[in-house]
């Protein structure tokens, strides 16, 4: 034990030396305290890296025990039948609560509803009140989440996105798919089974679509397909904040009573479900269906051939990552990547029964 103890001191010690400043100054810097300026700090982290030193975990496990509980606050939607994606990060935030709690680790969760800014915001408040040490939460209001970044910055609470990013913010976190890449694949995916200048349908079934910047983005990826590989391909444009089976129902008939029909659809969101539904209704066999995410009622309709495609993006893998990054900052000081992008898997009905999330 005096060896190891030694041994991390004396590492320290040279840190200091070679960076000619005080041990205290080197502590600041390893353990992510303030008071350090960014110079001198670029400085001693240059050492650290040359040096390969590595802190003393069991000193920092030790050190863990004697500060009390280390509280991780996660702020994602509450489960509902309309917005089942959302257990699976609640159980990868659950596998890793399982693994960390040993070390004195409480996380709180605080839900809210996705159609609803206003219960996001109370959320807000409640975080805001009961000072976490971390947060992990998805960005479903912006503007609200711009004010909760900003609090955490204030007040030096390490954050971790998931899912959706936050356009032109520079963020400190976020894990979750490439957003523009993930519509443009599935254009990719329709052009593949389609004839080149047949029409498609492009379906955003949200409360919110306007501000909803995964929509968008996936919206963007899918459009500068075309523009690059058939820009004569029509894309029809199906928006309805009304996600509602017989208000989605009443669109899709609409938008098939023109006298050009769509050869495919693309869903952006895993509401795809309902466009599936539809479909098997009117009994319309010769379209392609994409959407996304490995939920129940997906996966009866892909076992139908109702829908031919679902893309998924890890979203209990995000959970969990996301929650074991911020115990690993805040605990080892351990810094996560800035960006870590989820694999984009393709599930169809060949392969789905091998996949998890």
């Amino acid at each position: 034990m005096k060896k190891e103890k030694d041994k991390a001191g004396a590492g320290v010690k040279e840190i200091a030396r070679r960076a000619k400043v005080s041990i205290a100054t080197v502590d600041r810097v390893i353990h992510n305290r303030p008071g350090v300026s960014e110079k001198t700090k670029e400085k001693i982290n240059a050492i650290i890296r040359e040096l390969n030193y590595q802190p003393n975990v069991l000193a920092q496990r030790l050190a863990l025990a004697s500060r009390g509980t280390l509280r991780l606050a996660v702020l994602l939607p509450a489960i509902s039948e309309e917005t089942e994606f959302w257990q699976a990060p609640l159980d990868g935030v659950s596998q890793a609560e399982s693994e960390i709690r040993q070390y004195n680790v409480h996380v709180e969760r605080f839900l809210f509803d996705q159609n609803d800014q206003l219960s996001f915001t109370r959320q807000v408040k409640k975080i805001e009140q009961s000072k976490p040490d971390g947060l992990l939460f998805t960005p479903t209001f912006s503007e609200e989440s711009v004010r909760l970044i900003r609090y955490c910055e204030k007040e030096q609470v390490p954050y971790i996105l998931i899912n959706a990013d936050i356009p032109d913010t520079d963020r400190q976190y976020y894990i979750g798919p490439e957003l523009f890449h993930s519509g443009y694949l599935a254009a990719q995916l329709l052009n593949f089974c389609t004839n080149a200048g047949e029409p498609v349908l492009l379906v955003n079934i949200a409360r919110e679509i306007t501000g909803n910047h995964a929509i968008l983005r996936k919206d963007e990826g899918f459009r500068a397909f075309f523009r690059e590989h058939d820009k004569k391909r029509e894309i029809i444009a199906l928006n309805t904040t009304q996600t509602d089976y017989a208000s989605v129902s009443q669109k899709l008939t609409k938008a098939f009573q023109q006298e050009v029909k769509p050869a495919a659809i693309y869903v952006t969101n895993s509401r795809v479900s309902l466009v599936a539904k539809w479909m098997e209704q009117k009994k319309i066999s010769n379209v392609i269906l994409i959407g996304y995410d490995f939920l129940k009622e997906n996966i009866s309709f892909l076992e139908k051939g109702m829908i031919h495609f679902l893309i998924c993006e890890k979203p209990q893998e995000q959970g969990y990552k996301g929650l074991m990054s911020l115990f690993n900052k805040l605990v080892y000081n351990t810094e996560p990547e800035k960006t870590l992008l989820m694999p984009i898997d393709i599930i169809t009905k060949e392969n789905y029964r091998f996949y998890r999330n």
